[in-house]
């Protein structure tokens, strides 16, 4: 099936329709063969608007929710949309699988290990696939390193770095005002909050959960002053401007790989800086960073006229390796938020069902990849020590088949898929 191929009908149900909920609701509202039969959020003025816009898209007022088992104890929904907050992914989730629907789980780290297993277990018993909605594997940036990676251009990858880098001061600052949840996370937490947009990239770079797996982390914070003077400039009235936010400024987590890659993660939202993720591969034949575009090629790179090793602009690479699903993405039209990817992540999602096929990003990556919060969060209580990552797969890793390929494929990169 090629992409945005109109294929049947999937009646879906839409849990959290707040600032981000809502304009993932239109995309998957323009979409032909998706069908939205309830809509559903805590606050009712949302559930409302919500109503609204699939009336508007599809003719049709879907059945309105406060809460989510209303919708995942529902014969006629085959699969749900989860954008609550952070906390409530995997409950949701695997209230969704305990009653025959598939779910989808936008992004976030898991608060507990324990839930983590849950959501396997409960996909293994039930046999209901999960897909994690992380739409940074299907970034046109992303995916075209991805296809240098699998033709070789880097060698054998040693380390990757990368980051959830971006000034969110007035989003967390206002979070009670605009009832957005990452404020309660802030004060409470401490760990690496955000992780799966840059360790999804490189989980699938690496091979994690198909014959690698990562093995353990340690996770540092410092202290945390930016949220505080932010509320001190921005909203002193406000209790909040004595409130102790527990969320360091900046939080770094390495990761110890099987196959001895490692792999280092930063979490810096409560500070003035530009948005950033923080990409940087390194392999036996070059490497790749994103801050400055820069790439560097023992085989291709020429030295300046002084003789030194030099990046030259990653450009003309990013050009010549294109994935075809981003080739074939221009081609057609892009569309869909953030440059395209959530589009591109939906109809992965869409399409899978549609085919019967495997999810590209399963149960074993969203156990693994949010995971990481809640054992960052242990590493930094305990002065930086040490912590296992548990293995979802038990032992699968080693040999786990992957999945068919075809154009969402993020194991690898089917250009037969793209003939004819």
């Amino acid at each position: 099936m090629k992409l945005g191929a109109v294929g049947r009908t999937v009646r879906l149900g839409m849990i959290g329709v707040g600032h981000r909920g809502l304009p993932q609701l239109d995309l998957l509202l323009a979409m032909p063969d998706v069908e939205v039969l309830a809509v559903c959020d805590v606050y009712e003025d949302r559930v409302k608007e919500a109503q609204e816009h699939v009336t508007k898209a599809k003719g049709n007022t879907p059945d309105a929710c406060l809460d989510y088992r209303e919708v995942t104890s529902r014969a006629d929904i085959e699969a749900v949309v989860i954008m609550t907050d952070w906390t409530t992914h995997i409950t949701i989730a695997v209230d969704a699988m305990e009653h025959g629907i598939i779910p989808a789980m936008e992004v976030g780290g898991a608060t507990s290990v324990e839930e983590c297993w849950q959501l396997v277990r409960t996909s293994e018993k039930t046999g209901i696939p999960v897909m994690l909605l992380e739409n940074c594997c299907y970034g046109q940036v992303e995916m075209t390193l991805l296809n240098m990676i699998k033709k070789g251009m880097f060698g054998e990858l040693v380390h990757c770095r990368g980051g959830y880098q971006h000034d969110l001061r007035e989003e967390i600052g206002n979070g009670d005002i605009k009832r957005h949840y990452r404020q309660d996370n802030f004060l409470n937490r401490d760990g690496e909050l955000y992780p799966t947009h840059e360790l999804g990239p490189i989980a699938k770079y690496l091979n994690l959960n198909h014959g690698n797996r990562m093995l353990t982390l340690v996770s540092m914070s410092t202290k945390a002053l930016g949220e505080h003077e932010w509320m001190k400039k921005n909203r002193p009235d406000s209790p909040l401007v004595k409130a102790k936010f527990r969320q360091g400024d900046v939080v770094t987590t390495m990761i110890k790989c099987a196959n001895g890659e490692s792999i280092v993660l930063t979490h810096d939202c409560s500070l003035p800086r530009p948005y950033s993720r923080g990409g940087y591969l390194q392999g036996v034949k070059g490497l790749w960073e994103e801050d400055n575009r820069g790439i560097y090629l023992e085989d291709r790179t020429k030295p300046n006229e002084k003789g030194d090793h030099v990046f030259e602009p990653d450009k003309a690479y990013m050009e010549e390796f294109i994935h075809p699903l981003w080739k074939e993405f221009q081609e057609s039209g892009i569309t869909g938020g953030h440059g395209g990817m959530d589009y591109l992540v939906f109809r992965a999602f869409i399409q899978s069902i549609q085919e019967n096929k495997p999810f590209p990003i399963d149960v074993y990556d969203a156990a693994s990849w949010m995971a990481v919060t809640c054992l960052s969060e242990q590493s930094i209580a305990m002065g930086s020590a040490p912590v296992e990552v548990p293995d979802f797969t038990r032992g699968r890793w080693m040999h786990r088949e992957k999945r068919e390929g075809d154009i969402f494929s993020l194991d690898q990169v089917c250009e037969e898929a793209f003939e004819g």
